[in-house]
């Protein structure tokens, strides 16, 4: 009987110890300026015990306990970092990561978790700030969009735009995402540079499909940005000088160790220059005309440390473009302003629960605004007011919103998040008012106002099922209600990743997605008279599945990324305007009768394509090769006499080539060379003479109400196909560091070979050959030739 009860407890102390697990958590943070790193490899060699940081640089791994073990941490860009640690008891080990020498040869060698191929994850990219900041752009503008526009899968719109448009959808349908806030309109000057300043942005990551189920509210992508944090050391600021726009970024300690700030902010000062020339020549005129742009960002963040286990945020953007034109004479005055802006502002707050459980929580604003007035009054000889017209036209989204984000981690094998978000919408399509003493405009006003609710709970865990399977699946439960409509609308999300060799997998995924706000666009420029409006009883939400799979494989010499992926992806109930219609039609007659639900129409799409990469992020010699093969297509009920159409951004062919060469520290070279098939435009066929009569609305024998117009006839749409487009941008910096300061001088040239690449096309007379008679021809217009530019950059 003793035999038996000693053999017992030797086999129980046995199986307590085999189960007795430890538990290693803390913070990763890089080691000069002390900003959380997210994304960082922590993993024990040899096993397949391995995690990585979250969002705020946070990391848990779950081990059996043991005597002790070597704890290995690697990121792209920085010195990998080995530290060994004990395993009897659950410890808090917070590591500090250097940036490694760039001009070097960067060779992390990482388990396998620290490869793209091993990642459950698919359709994912990452773009490093400092590759964005080499990159040759438009007027020397860094642009963080423009650098996506040259990833696979990601279509560009029209020359220079800064258009996202991802496997086949619209721009509406990025969700693009900073500091946890949705960023509405993206542009600056009327879609050529983008809102975001990359001096004060730490990442920048693109998601093209197997969507991870934290997401939601848009079909196509996820581009989700960060601002820096600001550094915790001493204070450190960069800026630059450039053609059309200067900025500068400050950033430092509020209390050392503890909290920090960055501010950031950028202004173009075209208006500024051209003021007096434009004084200068119309000096003496009796008719003057003083037209002006400009645009400012602002960027804010501070950061405080409540504790080892609270960290709270507040960031914010502020940004506004604005276009003005004034007119005077002796006998007319008049004022139009064509304005639009983002605002946002995020409070989080970071808890770390138990070392294995983190929650951050966010309340979120967001909003955009947009509006046109226009005004004029008439003179008569006396210098009294004769007539007078003013008309104000106003769009605006707003959003008010609360997120709680869960990360848990209960062993090496699971990553389980979870949580739920619910923003409050209020969203003005139109807001018209014209008043004036002429009869026709005397008093039109309407204001329509739109208020609903949209929240979403989900869950997923990325799971190592066993050593070559690993997953990530989840579900999404989104909901929306307004006054005249509720869905509520399951989302499953799937992603897995089997390894067939060690640096190479197989990947496939699968996504449903729902999208309530929606955009109308009928310029397919991405201009800020494009219209949010919201999902309502009549106009229902848009929905899309998404398929993909592909090969992901890393090269270890060089450093490689090569990934080939597939991908079919179905639309319903995207929207478009019916035929004629416009942001501001008010040719029905009187404005009080409008509503842009009248003026809309949905239908569906589908498209489907292959892509390929080819990416080097670090090294002497860095950039990718990224090329698309796809198919897009829509079908209205009432447009396009019920046909199957290519929308204006489907494009066929689609290469981007981009290389940075750095040839020592002082000198770095950089280029790239973009192809891509024409856009789908919808051109007449036709243009005649007509007679229209003309009399405000009634009808009238007399021959002076009569106007002789010109009739434009049409067919299909997407009846012809632009030219392809083709460019090449190469820049040079010069880099010198000088006793207190960084500086960098930039010389870049856009457009190289001065390629006239389609802006527009349009049916003009040519009267040269007819005589008196005229015949329509096809006419190119082209936007941009080289443009050589160079700035002045500085850090200290």
């Amino acid at each position: 009987m003793r035999i038996h009860l000693i053999a017992a407890l030797f086999l129980y102390s046995i199986g307590s110890f085999a189960e007795q697990r430890i538990t290693i958590s803390g913070f990763v943070r890089e080691e000069k300026s002390r900003e959380q790193l997210p994304g960082v490899n922590v993993y024990i060699g040899g096993t397949s015990y391995a995690t990585a940081t979250n969002s705020y640089g946070f990391y848990s791994l779950t081990v059996p306990a043991s005597d002790s073990a070597v704890l290995s941490f690697s990121l792209v860009g920085y010195e990998k970092q080995d530290r060994k640690v004990g395993l009897q008891k659950n410890t808090e080990l917070d590591v500090f990561l250097t940036s490694a020498n760039q001009l070097e040869e960067v060779v992390v060698k990482a388990n396998r978790d620290d490869n793209v191929s091993q990642r459950a994850q698919m359709s994912q990219i990452e773009v490093p700030v400092g590759q964005i900041k080499k990159i040759p752009a438009l007027f020397g503008e860094k642009d963080v969009l423009k650098v996506l526009q040259l990833m696979p899968g990601v279509q560009k719109g029209t020359e220079g735009q800064t258009g996202l448009y991802v496997r086949g959808g619209g721009p509406d349908q990025n969700l693009i995402i900073l500091d946890d806030a949705v960023v509405y309109n993206a542009n600056h000057l009327f879609g050529f540079f983008s809102v975001f300043n990359s001096d004060a942005i730490k990442g920048v990551e693109l998601t093209k499909g197997g969507f991870p189920a934290r997401y939601g509210g848009r079909l196509s992508s996820v581009v989700e940005m960060n601002m820096k944090e600001g550094s915790k050391d001493k204070l450190h600021g960069q800026g630059g000088i450039g053609l059309i726009s200067s900025r500068l970024t400050l950033e430092g300690p509020i209390k050392k160790e503890k909290s920090s700030f960055l501010v950031s902010g950028r202004r173009t000062y075209l208006d500024v220059i051209a003021s007096p020339f434009i004084a200068r020549q119309q000096r003496g005129n009796e008719d003057q005309v003083r037209p002006g742009y400009y645009f400012y960002d602002l960027n804010a963040k501070m950061n405080y440390g409540l504790g080892k286990k609270d960290k709270l945020y507040l960031s914010g953007y502020f940004g506004k473009d604005k276009l003005y034109v004034n007119e005077k004479s002796k006998t007319y005055e008049g004022k139009t302003r064509l304005d639009w802006g983002n605002a946002t502002a995020t409070v989080r707050w970071n808890h770390l629960l138990t070392q294995k459980l983190f929650v951050n929580t966010s309340l979120i604003f967001s909003d955009f605004d947009f509006g046109i007035s226009d005004y004029f009054k008439d003179i008569g000889p006396d210098g009294s007011k004769s007539s007078e017209y003013s008309m104000q036209y106003h769009s605006r989204i707003r959003d008010l919103g609360i997120k709680t984000d869960l990360d848990f981690y209960p062993s090496s094998s699971h990553v389980v998040k979870f949580g739920l978000q619910a923003t409050f919408h209020k969203s003005v399509p139109s807001a018209l008012a014209i008043t004036g003493t002429d009869i026709v405009t005397q008093d039109q006003r309407t204001n329509q106002s739109y208020k609903s609710l949209e929240g979403g709970i989900y869950l997923e865990d990325t799971w190592r099922v066993f050593d070559p399977l690993k997953i990530n699946a989840g579900l999404r439960i989104s909901i929306y209600q307004t006054k005249t409509g509720k869905y509520l609308r399951p989302e499953p999300r799937f992603s897995a990743a089997w390894r067939l060799a060690h640096d190479l997998s197989f990947k496939a995924s699968y996504a449903q997605m729902n999208q309530y706000m929606h955009l109308l666009s009928n310029t397919g420029l991405g201009l800020p008279t494009d219209l949010w409006v919201p999902a309502t009883g009549r106009i229902a939400p848009q929905r899309s599945e998404q398929f993909a799979a592909g090969f992901a494989k890393d090269i270890e010499k060089p450093a490689l990324t090569i990934t080939l992926e597939g991908y079919y992806k179905k639309m319903n109930h995207i929207i478009s305007y019916k035929e004629g219609a416009s942001f501001l039609d008010i040719t029905g007659g009187n404005a009080n009768e409008l509503s842009w639900e009248d003026n809309v129409t949905s239908g569906k799409g589908w498209s489907y394509g292959g892509e390929f990469l080819i990416q080097r992020k670090t090294g002497r010699l860095s950039g990718w090769i990224g090329y698309t093969l796809s198919w897009t297509y829509w079908n209205f009920p009432e447009l396009n006499f019920g046909k199957t159409f290519f929308p204006r951004y489907d494009r066929r062919h689609d290469l981007s080539l981009v290389g940075i060469y750095e040839i020592n520290k002082k000198i770095t070279l950089s280029a790239n060379w973009v192809y891509g098939t024409g856009n789908a435009l919808t051109l007449p066929v036709a243009k005649f003479n007509g007679v229209r009569e003309y009399f405000f609305g009634q009808a009238s024998s007399n021959d002076d109400h009569l106007l002789v117009t010109e009739l434009t006839e049409y067919q299909e749409r997407s009846n012809f196909r632009a030219e392809p487009y083709h460019r090449m941008d190469a820049a040079i910096q010069f880099h010198k560091k000088k006793k207190r300061h960084e500086r960098t001088w930039e010389i870049s040239i856009y457009n190289v070979y001065n390629r006239k690449n389609p802006f527009f096309y349009d049916m003009g007379k040519d009267m040269e050959h007819y005589g008196n008679a005229s015949k329509y021809t096809l006419k190119k217009y082209s936007l941009f030739p080289i443009l050589p530019s160079f700035s002045y950059n500085f850090k200290f």
